[in-house]
């Protein structure tokens, strides 16, 4: 057995055994269900923990991750989670949150072939497309990359409130609120990009003039 891996399996013994001390009946009381009030779509990243970034406890965050914290209207694993959060479980809120220093975002921003995941990325080089004036435009390659990963997130909100599932909940009246973060490795902070809505009229305000 590898050090690694039993490191970890100690020390999950470990954060039992500090949450029992605490709370004798944490477990049991957890195990009775979920209602957590916000959905977090965000990236795959390792360094990306969508409960550590924002002090959450178990049962407070439902969370679907895939590279480069993407909403895709052909992708069921994502579809099905949304569809859980926002009909089964009520979720209030949804956040997309993208970090800077992203991989798959960088990946997009190159020609080099890696394999499998260049299907994915194509969805993010759709992005620069929609966007390469502004892009093309920013000299500095760090700039540029980061803003990048801005518009990929405001993109992924702008799919988020056209998918079925939102603007159902929507038209129903459901109390749903979409958001945009992004994320800063090196420095632990999120920022807010502005893209919130909770209706249509919200929405097709900023749609409209978008497109």
């Amino acid at each position: 057995m590898s050090e690694f891996y039993k490191k970890i399996l100690d020390n999950n013994k470990k954060w039992v055994e500090s949450k029992l001390e605490l709370d004798s009946d944490y477990f049991k009381d957890l195990s009775k269900g979920q209602n957590p009030p916000l959905l977090w779509i965000g990236c795959s990243d390792s360094r990306v923990p969508a409960n550590e970034i924002i002090g959450a406890a178990p049962g407070e965050v439902f969370v679907h991750r895939n590279i480069a914290n993407m909403v895709i209207h052909s992708d069921m694993n994502m579809l099905s989670v949304l569809d859980y959060a926002v009909n089964a479980l009520k979720v209030k809120h949804v956040i997309v949150c993208g970090h800077y220093g992203c991989g798959g975002v960088k990946a997009a921003m190159g020609n080099s072939s890696i394999g499998v995941i260049d299907n994915w990325i194509r969805h993010i080089k759709d992005v620069y497309r929609f966007h390469h004036d502004e892009l093309d435009s920013i000299s500095d390659e760090t700039d540029r990359f980061n803003r990048f990963v801005e518009l990929n997130v405001k993109e992924q909100v702008y799919d988020l409130a056209k998918t079925s599932i939102v603007q159902s909940a929507w038209k129903q009246g459901q109390d749903l609120t979409i958001h945009g973060w992004v994320y800063g490795l090196n420095s632990g902070y999120v920022t807010d990009l502005g893209v919130n809505f909770k209706n249509n009229d919200e929405l097709d305000e900023v749609y409209q003039l978008k497109f």
